[in-house]
């Protein structure tokens, strides 16, 4: 790992954002002139811009992340043996590669990527976010097609897509599952084969404990991680919505109420990351991913989830619960913090946008209030859109991340704009962020100094 490209650009923020305050922002304002009220010239200094962002804002921001991961994620296909490209994907060499860029374009945060490509795409009208995942997912089916084709012994071991053909755990499958189901639904190709060798490891082979609950053996025996909730969860629903099978709708119903019963805790209303199937008590420490994944997994299963399934209302209730508890330990500068309850932690970017997608998502369906919950989106955008710089690379974003029972391990993980987890989740509040701000968000504005997503009431008639 040490000789990693990525890994060896990844910079620390161990003991210094652990340690780190946050600054007073009020200021001294000047002796004010005779007869003026001092306290109306003060402003306010804030960190991050105040005003709701516009939709033009938005769509700047995400056209310059589409513009750098254009770049910097090419798919170029090359022989194996010599290293040279190849031009036409209809005639392979028997041993294949694929040359890397910057970002793994098979992996379980590439899912999220693509499916956030698909929903900018489909928000913005901006032809350049359908056709980076469709050029890039046409070219992995041509070539899974081809390796399934020839024989292993002539493959020489090349097997630059197992992965997606011969998957050994969730992190390989769920989420590029659930990509390949959208882009499937979309009709940019036909990525079915692939498709059914992913939902046959998730819901026959991947190991369970007794009561069906998904689970890992890693670090240790019999291990549920908050993680897996998106892992499994959008992949089972939306082939539930493809095949109309209620199998699907039940298990995806069932992980995230499972779940929620062993790792969600009420009187915070959060997620803790995980637990030890045995263990008799566990530390609860509340990472930030981690309730991003079960974030967009609510959402993501109530999106399709028929309304008379008796696991919608449940699902629903669960997602209120959580989107306040993400309100309330919101950071002051608006991001959301590597140990949500822990403000010394440091500002985590892919948890704060997966928590902007999830409760925008949820204020756009009409699931919770635009009025109470517009103004948490609205700064913890405005913070996002920071973390983008010139080039379109999102910032600030936490490297992968274990299960763990001490604080410091969360702490000083390191992170880097070439970790893969908040490119996805960036695009995809962007593009939930359009939709507010065109629908239920489109008033918002300053009532009383302060942001509001609702009109003021109007003043009452004057008698005359």
């Amino acid at each position: 790992m040490k000789d990693n490209p990525i890994y060896s650009r990844i910079f620390p923020m161990c003991a210094m954002f652990a340690c780190a305050w946050l600054p007073a922002h009020a200021q001294t304002a000047p002796a004010p002139a005779r007869g003026v009220n001092p306290l109306r010239q003060l402003q306010p200094a804030y960190p991050t811009p105040y005003a709701p962002a516009e939709v033009e804002q938005i769509t700047a921001v995400l056209g310059r992340i589409v513009d750098y991961l254009d770049t910097a994620s090419p798919v170029q296909v090359v022989n194996a043996q010599t290293q040279e490209p190849v031009a036409d994907l209809t005639k392979l060499p028997n041993q294949v590669a694929l040359r890397p860029g910057d970002f793994a374009l098979v992996s379980y945060e590439w899912g999220v990527t693509y499916a956030g490509m698909l929903l900018a795409g489909d928000v913005t009208g901006d032809a350049r976010f359908k056709e980076y995942a469709a050029k890039r997912l046409e070219a992995l089916r041509l070539v899974a097609e081809h390796i399934q084709a020839t024989p292993a012994a002539e493959r020489g071991g090349s097997n630059p897509l197992r992965p997606l053909l011969e998957p050994a755990a969730l992190d390989d499958c769920g989420a590029m599952s659930a990509a390949l189901l959208k882009v499937q639904q979309a009709g940019v190709g036909n990525f079915r084969p692939l498709i059914d060798i992913g939902l046959n490891y998730i819901t026959p082979k991947q190991f369970r404990l007794p009561d069906g609950t998904l689970a890992r053996n890693r670090p240790m025996p019999d291990s549920v991680w908050a993680d897996d909730d998106y892992m499994s969860v959008p992949a089972l629903a939306q082939m539930g919505r493809l095949t109309g099978e209620g199998k699907y709708y039940d298990d995806a119903a069932k992980q995230v109420l499972q779940f929620s019963q062993v790792l969600f805790v009420k009187e915070k209303g959060l997620y803790m990351h995980g637990l030890v199937e045995g263990m008799q008590q566990h530390p609860r420490f509340y990472w930030g991913r981690a309730n991003g994944w079960a974030a967009m997994a609510e959402v993501e299963l109530l999106s399709v989830l028929p309304e008379n399934h008796p696991g919608f209302a449940p699902a629903l209730a669960l997602l209120r619960e959580h989107i306040r508890g993400l309100a309330e330990t919101q950071g002051t500068n608006g991001l959301w913090h590597q140990l949500l309850d822990r403000p010394e932690t440091y500002e985590e970017t892919s948890a704060s946008a997966m928590f902007v997608f999830a409760a925008a998502r949820a204020m756009n369906r009409g699931w919770i209030d635009a009025n109470a919950y517009g103004p948490m989106v609205s700064l913890g955008w405005n913070a996002l859109a920071q973390r983008v710089n010139a080039r379109g690379q999102v910032e600030g974003t936490c490297i992968g991340t274990g299960l763990a029972w001490d604080p410091m391990w969360y702490a000083c993980r390191p992170a880097s704009a070439y970790a893969a987890h908040g490119y996805g989740p960036m695009l995809m509040a962007g593009a939930e962020m359009i939709v507010l701000r065109k629908g239920r968000g489109a008033n918002a504005a300053f009532h009383d100094d302060a942001v509001h997503f609702a009109h003021p009431p109007a003043p009452p008639a004057r008698g005359r």
